[in-house]
């Protein structure tokens, strides 16, 4: 099949001449198109949004999930009730392009869809589903739910997205020069090449690898007979696929630790995951180098563009009206789902994100005394805002999420809101005076939603991990939690000392700039919006990727 047809419709920068293709198990595109979760890909997306503005050689290969990640809605009770809905996409163009790829040593009919760069302004993307008539069910159901819970049928997602999405760039012929790996999933196209080229070093030379975990507990990691019966390894033999990895007869097959020896070269996704990443992998012998290239937000999508204009213009009265207006856009989602009238006048503090234990989404919560105190303050009153999905297997983090509900049950100005994707992302950071941010430290690698808050006008504050430390000066464009001694402190200690800070910040210094000094506070919300802008704007996260990861020499391996 001629590619031409699906090729990129518009002329390629020279600058960015080198053909890639980038392999992602989610893309936030937008609200409409459901194949996201969280962090991850709303990192993606902005990526191919910036891919498309600055005119890059480059193509997005992902899944079309059938049923999403899940949708967040709520029980009788308000607690958080998970549904799948199928979801149908008319934007999307069936390519008719068919092929058949081995999961479980059985062949499974792959289709392709295509998303046309300018329907959303992006980077082209095909979209990969097993979801056809000529498959069992089980093979159809590879592409129903991301991040399936049953580790077989995770593989089997893997396996599409790397094995899948490397066969149809064959079949359309178009050969990348550079296959980009955003996380471990999509590392079956390692051993697809292996097997074409039956040469590491065109492997090598091919491949590179974005990691955004800084715990290498957290990498996924599978049985490796488990990995061979279900044709990961695209018919190599266990003794073959033993000696390019590097792996033992006794080791589990860590996915993250196989990319980085089979690419030429790695990535974190800020200065402190780079060297946390060096600090974790180096033990193990035959990595590549691992550089940094920070996450970053695309401006021209999530940015208040009047706050902006408002600001260059040193309009304040404009400024603050602005903000109380896009506020109170979002207080009437508040209301919809809460019954509460939230106002825009008060000060709003907001915490959404993915919901897992080391975000410490209920930290606030864990001094009774004090966090009743801060809600029923008469001279700086305040209002509350939560959001994020949990993993739907992830029992502790729903429970989280529940707690919060039940507690928001006593208290007229604090919610907690469902249906957390793109739309309420962006109405959420509108929304926001303070958007804060808990993770223990070093445990964030980079936590880019405080980027798209201040873009609208909501000061960060943060422990002070992932982007943080490249983007705060406390107390002129943000707030900073500072550092605990987490290396010898336990997790009981490090939540008491961050919640001591956390509390003693927000009464001494944030509230009463807030409520007495509103031209230092419009300062503050100022300065964060130019940083963002300038440095966090992922236009220049993606030419980074074109200067030090795509154009980095391929005889630079460890």
């Amino acid at each position: 099949m001629d590619f031409k047809k699906y090729n990129i419709p518009f002329d390629i920068n020279p600058t960015y001449n080198k053909s890639i293709a980038y392999f992602s198990m989610e893309f936030a595109i937008d609200q409409s198109l459901k194949t996201y979760s969280g962090g991850l890909g709303f990192l993606a997306g902005s990526h191919m949004r910036s891919a498309y503005s600055l005119r890059q050689n480059l193509v997005g290969i992902g899944i079309l999930w059938k049923y999403g990640y899940y949708d967040q809605q709520r029980n009788q009770d308000k607690s958080l009730k998970v549904t799948w809905v199928e979801k149908d996409y008319s934007f999307l163009e069936d390519t008719h392009i068919r092929f058949q790829i081995k999961v479980d040593e059985h062949p499974v009919w792959v289709k392709a869809y295509y998303l046309n760069p300018e329907i959303f302004h992006t980077a082209p993307i095909f979209f990969l589903s097993t979801d056809l008539p000529e498959n069992d069910y089980l093979a159809r159901s590879i592409c129903h739910r991301l991040y399936d819970g049953n580790p077989a049928a995770k593989v089997a997602q893997y396996i599409l997205l790397g094995k899948g999405g490397a066969k149809l760039l064959d079949e359309i012929g178009s050969h990348r020069d550079i296959y980009h790996l955003n996380e471990a999933h999509g590392l079956p196209a390692a051993f697809y090449l292996l097997k074409k080229y039956n040469d590491l070093s065109e492997v090598n030379k091919r491949l590179v690898f974005t990691t955004h975990t800084p715990e290498e507990a957290g990498n996924e990691k599978h049985d490796f007979d488990l990995c061979y019966k279900m044709s990961y390894f695209s018919g190599m033999s266990r003794e073959e696929v033993r000696a390019v990895t590097g792996l033992t007869s006794d080791e589990p097959f860590n996915h993250s630790l196989v990319a980085l020896r089979l690419s030429h070269v790695a990535n974190g996704v800020s200065k402190l995951h780079g060297v946390v990443s060096n600090q974790m992998w180096g033990k193990h012998p035959g990595i590549c180098k691992i550089k940094s290239v920070t996450n970053s937000q695309d401006y021209l999508y999530w940015a208040d563009k009047k706050l902006y204009h408002y600001a260059d213009e040193e309009a304040h009265h404009k400024f603050d009206d602005r903000k109380r207006q896009i506020k109170a856009k979002t207080f009437k989602i508040v209301a919809d789902q809460t019954g509460k009238l939230f106002n825009p006048k008060v000060f709003t503090m907001v915490w959404a994100r993915r919901f897992a234990g080391y975000k410490r989404a209920d930290l606030l919560l864990n001094d009774p005394e004090r966090f009743n105190r801060l809600l029923n303050h008469t001279k700086y009153p305040v209002q509350l805002i939560w959001a994020g999905k949990p993993y739907p297997l992830d029992q502790p983090a729903i429970d989280t999420f529940n707690q919060l509900i039940y507690e928001s049950n006593k208290h007229g100005n604090m919610a907690v809101l469902t249906g957390y994707e793109l739309e309420l992302s962006r109405r959420l950071k509108a929304a926001s005076d303070v958007w804060l941010n808990t993770p223990r430290v070093p445990r964030e690698a980079s936590g880019t939603s405080g980027m798209t808050a201040a873009m609208n006008g909501g000061v960060n504050f943060s422990t002070d991990d992932g982007w943080i430390p490249e983007f705060a000066v406390n107390g002129e464009n943000a707030f900073v939690i500072p550092r605990t001694d987490f290396e010898n402190l336990s997790v009981v200690q490090q939540d008491e000392q961050d919640l001591n800070h956390l509390y003693d910040i927000l009464e001494n210094k944030i509230l009463p700039t807030y409520y007495e000094q509103p031209d230092a506070w419009r300062k503050i919300v100022q300065n964060g919006m130019r940083v963002v802008k300038d440095r966090f704007n992922s236009d220049r996260m993606a030419d980074e990727y074109y200067q030090l990861i795509y154009n980095h020499p391929t005889d630079a391996v460890q």
